[in-house]
């Protein structure tokens, strides 16, 4: 009688989850799933936690409602697998701001990532060039190439257009910088545009007729009562076994599989697995693979990330705008990169007695040295920075929380997608039975890490003999 299948899912963020949970569905019924996760807590960067009697997202807040086809996300289809559609709630309010001069300006409509498609809404945030966009007679890009968004969105916009709403666009997503982020990576479907048309701004409009929204259709959604419900649902459907506190050590082919070491190395113990999905971000996975795939290993660990704190505060009664929250430009000089009214955002979590919930983010790429601050001056400088931006002082917090992420956001580079597809190549060819999935490879997002996690399922499924789907 055949052995059953022994699949090890390193990692257990919401990646590893999602492909555990697709391992589960279409791998035979048999097969022994284990996730190995070196901390003591799964999900991530998904993570929910409680301030002052309320829930609270010290992670991810939200994820995207439909895909770039203008589909359910696969987030959404998560959440239907696991009986969590009816729990996915909308924010109540969506217009956000940008700081400019001090002031919070609408972020104009109509823009992708902040890159316009018209530019007759752009006269509060920013001016143009004398020949803004012109067309020159061929397409902005060439077949598969790829630039940095910054230098695309200057050399059409000009730099108040990139620094002013580009830049914190980009920066509230992935902590980064325009002049640095790579379009085809951050950008895919602007990307695809620009290799067609000959404006900028033509190819915004090109790239968003081709995911149509029907009026009124949620662009975001969350799960009422926290993230950690979808990480706690897919842990459960997976029926893997969760093996917590436990790092893998070492990852060595052998003929019949892998070898894994796993745990503290007074106390490390080997364990055999058929196939791995390797769902550890770029630098912990390049250490990995160093052994048996060191040109693998050199590509994937030239990935750099960006640390991140979130300063979460809880305010009694504060005066607020009716504002899901504003995005801050470099250029301002704030620590502050991004803040969000939660409990204005979320009309789900308002709460009677009037205290809301103020989340800030600081830290940008290449700026590390500023989260080296204690908690309480974190906590002191996005309070007064705060009652800057609102034009008077905030009460003094209830409670407050710093939740550092070190190491958390990917920044990629132009060729990225290139240089990951060469190495999932080396590595289909060399051992079809490890895969490489999630944000440090198909770019941040829960629905991208979702489907990274899925894909790199199907994919050992197919290794290993079966059929996928």
């Amino acid at each position: 009688m055949r052995r059953p299948w022994r699949v090890a899912v390193i990692g257990g963020g919401i990646t590893g989850l999602a492909a555990a949970v697709r391992l589960r569905d279409h791998a035979p019924a048999a097969t022994e799933i284990t996730v190995y996760e070196q901390s003591g807590a799964l999900g991530g960067k998904l993570r929910t936690g409680e301030l002052a009697g309320s829930a609270v997202e010290f992670g991810a807040e939200s994820f995207l409602m439909r895909d770039p086809a203008g589909g359910g996300s696969a987030a959404v289809a998560l959440a239907r697998r696991l009986d969590l559609t009816g729990a996915i709630v909308h924010p109540t309010v969506g217009q956000a701001a940008l700081l400019v001069d001090g002031r919070l300006v609408p972020i104009p409509g109509g823009t992708l990532v902040g890159v316009p498609g018209d530019l007759s809404t752009l006269t509060a945030v920013a001016g143009l060039p004398a020949d803004p966009d012109p067309d020159e007679g061929r397409p902005l890009l060439a077949p598969d190439a790829d630039v940095p968004v910054g230098a695309l969105v200057r050399a059409r916009l000009g730099d108040q257009v990139t620094d002013r709403l580009v830049d914190p666009m980009l920066g509230g997503v992935y902590a980064g910088r325009a002049d640095h982020l790579s379009l085809a990576t951050t950008m895919p479907a602007l990307a695809r545009a620009a290799r067609v048309e000959h404006t900028l701004t033509g190819a915004v409009r090109a790239a968003q007729s081709a995911a149509p929204r029907a009026p009124g259709t949620p662009v975001f959604g969350t799960i009422d009562g926290g993230m950690s419900r979808l990480v706690e649902a897919a842990a459960t459907a997976s029926g893997a076994t969760v093996r917590r506190h436990a790092a893998v050590r070492a990852l060595t082919p052998t003929a019949t599989g892998w070898r894994l070491v796993v745990g503290p190395t007074p106390a490390a113990e080997t364990v055999e697995a058929d196939a791995v999905l390797l769902t550890v971000p770029a630098r912990p996975a390049a250490r990995l693979l160093d052994s048996f795939a060191p040109q693998v290993a050199a590509t994937v660990g030239m990935l750099d990330y960006a640390s991140v704190a979130l300063v979460t505060l809880a305010l009694p009664e504060p005066e607020l705008p009716q504002l899901s929250g504003f995005l801050v430009p470099a250029t301002e000089g704030t620590l502050i990169k991004a803040a969000t009214f939660f409990t204005t955002k979320w009309g789900h979590l308002r709460r009677s007695d009037g205290v809301a919930l103020v989340r800030a983010s600081v830290g940008r790429y290449g700026e590390e040295t500023l989260l080296h601050r204690a908690d309480d001056e974190l906590l002191d400088l996005v309070h007064r920075e705060l009652s800057a931006v609102l034009g008077a002082p905030l009460p003094a917090p209830l409670a407050g929380h710093v939740q550092r992420w070190g190491g958390a956001l990917p920044q990629y580079t132009p060729g990225h997608l290139d240089r990951v597809a060469a190495a999932r190549a080396a590595l289909r060819a060399a051992h079809p039975t490890l895969a490489l999935a999630g944000a440090g490879y198909d770019g941040v997002g829960i629905p991208v890490c979702v489907r990274s996690g899925e894909t790199g399922a199907e994919e050992i499924i197919k290794a290993l003999g079966g059929s996928g789907s």
